[in-house]
């Protein structure tokens, strides 16, 4: 079975967040995990990008497996 894009950890990761544009890693070797840090560029996988209107609570998907990228739906309790 192929490890799902964004990878990381069976949880979530929470970040408060500022205000302001995000990318979310989906190639899973971001050094800045669950940033995008441009690891990915010359693969197909791209980040999903977010824009926070305000500072904000954020609860990232890091299992891959979320059916609302790049927040945290509680996939991983079915893995």
């Amino acid at each position: 079975m192929r490890t799902p894009p964004g990878r990381k950890q069976r949880g979530p990761f929470v970040d408060d967040c500022a205000a302001g544009k995000h990318a979310w890693c989906r190639c899973g070797g971001s050094a800045t995990y669950p940033y995008c840090d441009g690891t990915h560029r010359g693969s197909d996988v791209s980040p999903v990008k977010i824009v926070l209107d305000k500072p904000t609570t954020v609860v990232w998907c890091a299992c891959g497996s979320t059916g609302n990228p790049p927040f945290c739906d509680g996939s991983h309790g079915r893995l």
